[in-house]
């Protein structure tokens, strides 16, 4: 079968075995057990284990399963089967432990779409959980600034809170495909940082263009979650970037706390490339 992948060596097809992806230039990559292929060479790799490590794979898969953030998959949903048509190319960029991916790709097939859909993370540990979600994605390892995807490929890149390789972006979408780059809204988890910090500051909300690409919309998603056990804020807090940066005062505030209702919005920018 055909792979939405390319060779990260030479760049050329690879071809999806049972076990195996193998390019006609003899260079081979084993699928995992778990269903994801490993294309990062060693010279795109910034440390031995890049990514996020295990202990933040297992928060985020334990947190998004239980639906917290369901009014953003909803959105994204909605939002990319009006820009898909019968038999998409979506790509999943730094796609995580796969809960947006595998869920767009399931409403998709349920609305009678035949998508065809690769989610790419430089983590490892990640790749299991989301290679678990759906076997009817193709998951790999790679780097987000080094696709390992041929150009023009995709009709539609998504990128949740992951870094941006515009270039690369660029390169593999088609002419006329859509880019939609999810950031925090400004009252993202304020309640929560009202625990964590003293003075917690809003994030910054700002309408940035890219060459390239034309702003199609920007689509807000705002909602108030209710955690109902010290497991569920603790998850959430390890999954979030202030669990590295916290003072020990707030982290033990938050510790104590065995319910937490706290907003949580996102913003949606909606880009078409030109």
């Amino acid at each position: 079968m055909e792979s939405l992948f390319r060779c990260p060596v030479c760049g050329a097809l690879l071809a999806r075995e049972e076990r195996a992806c193998r390019c006609p230039n003899r260079h081979s990559y084993d699928i995992a057990r778990e269903g994801y292929t490993y294309l990062l060479p060693p010279n795109q790799k910034h440390s031995p284990s890049p990514g996020d490590d295990k202990g933040m794979s297992a928060a985020r898969r334990e947190f998004l399963s239980r639906g917290y953030y369901a009014p953003l998959l909803n959105t994204l949903c909605c939002r990319i089967l009006l820009l898909s048509g019968d038999s998409p190319v979506i790509l999943d960029v730094g796609c995580g432990e796969g809960y947006y991916t595998a869920g767009i790709f399931q409403a998709l097939t349920a609305a009678g779409r035949s998508p065809r859909m690769a989610g790419t993370d430089i983590s490892k540990s990640i790749l299991r959980s989301a290679a678990k979600r759906e076997a009817g994605i193709e998951w790999a390892v790679a780097s987000s600034f080094h696709l390992p995807v041929a150009d023009g490929t995709a009709d539609l890149l998504l990128d949740c809170f992951s870094p941006l390789a515009l270039e690369e972006f660029r390169r593999v979408l088609k002419p006329g495909g859509y880019f939609l780059y999810v950031v925090p809204g400004a009252d993202h988890l304020w309640e929560l940082k009202q625990v964590l910090y003293d003075r917690p500051y809003p994030n910054q909300e700002k309408e940035t263009p890219y060459a390239g690409f034309s702003y199609q919309a920007i689509v807000p998603v705002d909602d108030v979650i209710t955690l109902s056990s010290q497991a569920d804020i603790h998850a959430l807090f390890q999954m979030t970037p202030y669990y590295w940066k916290t003072p020990r005062a707030g982290a033990e505030r938050l510790a104590a706390l065995d319910t937490l209702t706290t907003r949580i919005s996102f913003r949606i920018h909606i880009f078409q490339k030109a």
